[in-house]
């Protein structure tokens, strides 16, 4: 495995006319490889960062309506399924520790197919999620500055726009700045969430003496339970982002599996005890009534006017945190399906003053900041959720088959406990949940997964004799505590 910062990435050697002006070490190697300057509190900012999100602003209020106080079942069976892919995905993580993530398992496990389709599904599918999130920031800034008097209209897809091309120029200047940006914005809205919740847990035990109405704990029996995981699962689909980033992080052997199952653990929580706060609060009925805004409303009822301000300002940093984590983890899957040649080729160029793949980050950043003007992106929001769901599937089942085969070279230091049980309820569940989907997201899923087919054969197929093979991969691996 490369050195960190030896500057030769193992899928090229010196003199590749692709580098882009790459720099050259002491020894007159060439710099190629990104730089590892992650460590585990920033691993854990963008898994952690990503999947709090905008979902816990918008699921409470929805999954309550239709579970009710059992929704936060619901939320504990969609980190169960997490983690049953969050497990698989860290084996595979640190047997190869590269950048692209789950295309880079996948591709290499399944081959140059099965790598167009989950590469493009998750380029495609981390832009429009962070547009997404990109637009409801703009929402949430406006509301914020309206709550304090301060209302400027809503000029929710200039503050969008703007935010996403600073971020994408931010993540340009080095993935240390991304990383440093991304542990501040987390630090600030696990804090302010802390408190709130830490208040809100108090009064709904009775610490304070606060009345709570009683209500049935399953109003609409046990089914809505498993229904409700379905929709909120799209809340924890940012953990495998960082693997996606694996070739920039330090001592990968250790910090990635802690990183990956950590930070679904600490987000299933906060998921449960949101729920359970908010329901004792003001009950599912009336959160079902308020819907997205639900959880600023349970903030007023309990810390009053500066309560709601404070989950604003929390929604502004959620939303804000994610978008920064899907634009890094996109930009790195294109710079992964390029180095491939399963795009065109100079798409996968690292900046020689920043070491960061700053064209795949402007393919990354231009076309979100292009779709937060249109501003209604959630439909292709749900349908990233599906690609994600399949690609969660196919990482399982790559792991299924390498430890089977067991290839030589395959030396992961982490190994998922539970095999073969996890992995099969992994790619069963994956598979299964996209069956909930609506007809229309599973039709223009569906219709992705065609034209990444279509491309394939068009143009990447001319690189399948020479796509770097399994083998290949697990050497490049290795143990990598640099």
């Amino acid at each position: 495995m490369t050195a960190p910062d030896s500057g030769v990435d193992g899928g090229a050697g010196n003199g590749d006319p692709r580098t882009g002006g790459a720099a050259e070490d002491p020894t007159g190697q060439e710099q190629r490889s990104l730089e590892r300057s992650l460590g585990l509190k920033e691993a854990l900012a963008i898994g952690v960062g990503t999947m709090v999100g905008a979902g816990i602003f918008v699921f409470p209020g929805l999954a309550a309506g239709r579970a009710g106080p059992a929704s936060m079942l619901s939320f504990a069976v969609g980190a169960g399924i997490a983690l049953l892919v969050a497990l698989p995905t860290a084996e595979l993580a640190t047997a190869m520790p590269e950048s692209g993530g789950v295309y880079h398992f996948v591709s290499r496990g399944l081959g140059p197919a099965a790598g167009t389709l989950v590469g493009l599904g998750q380029w495609s599918g981390l832009m429009f999620a962070a547009a997404f999130y990109l637009v409801g920031f703009g929402y949430y800034l406006s509301d914020t500055l309206a709550e304090v008097g301060l209302s400027v209209g809503e000029p929710v897809g200039v503050v969008a726009a703007a935010a996403a091309a600073l971020l994408t120029a931010v993540s340009i200047a080095g993935t240390r700045k991304s990383g440093n940006l991304q542990k501040v914005i987390v630090a600030a809205l696990v804090a302010i969430l802390g408190v709130f919740l830490l208040y809100g847990g108090l009064d709904a035990t009775g610490v304070f003496g606060a009345e709570h109405v009683p209500e049935a704990f399953a109003p609409f029996g046990a089914l809505p339970i498993f229904t409700t995981a379905a929709l909120v699962f799209t809340s924890y689909l940012g953990f495998a982002q960082i693997a996606t980033v694996a070739g920039e992080i330090r001592e990968p052997s250790r910090n990635l599996p802690r990183a990956l199952v950590g930070s679904v653990l600490v987000v299933g929580a906060l998921y449960v005890i949101t729920i359970f706060v908010a329901t004792s609060a003001l009950g599912s009925e009336r959160l079902a009534d308020l819907g997205e805004v639900a959880i600023v409303e349970v903030a007023r009822e309990l810390l009053g006017p500066a309560g709601a301000v404070a989950l604003l300002a929390a929604g502004v940093f959620a939303t804000l945190s994610s978008a920064n984590a899907s634009i890094l983890s996109s930009s790195r899957t294109v710079y992964a399906v390029s180095r491939d040649r399963l795009l065109p080729d100079g798409l996968d160029r690292i900046s020689e003053r920043f070491r960061t793949p700053h064209v795949a980050l402007l393919l990354t950043g231009v076309p979100i900041t292009a779709l937060v003007l249109v501003g209604r992106v959630e439909v292709l929001a749900e349908v990233a959720s599906l690609l994600h769901l399949v690609m969660y599937g196919l990482v399982c089942v790559v792991l299924i088959r390498l430890r089977r085969e067991r290839p030589a070279g395959y030396r992961p230091d982490f190994e998922c406990p539970g095999y073969p049980a996890v992995p099969l309820l992994g790619a069963a569940a994956s598979f299964g949940l996209v069956a909930f989907m609506q007809p229309l997201s599973i039709v223009i899923g569906g219709g992705l997964i065609a034209a990444s087919l279509v491309w394939y054969l068009a143009y990447a197929s001319r690189a399948a004799d020479e796509f770097p093979g399994l083998e290949e991969a697990l050497a490049e691996g290795g143990s990598d505590d640099t």
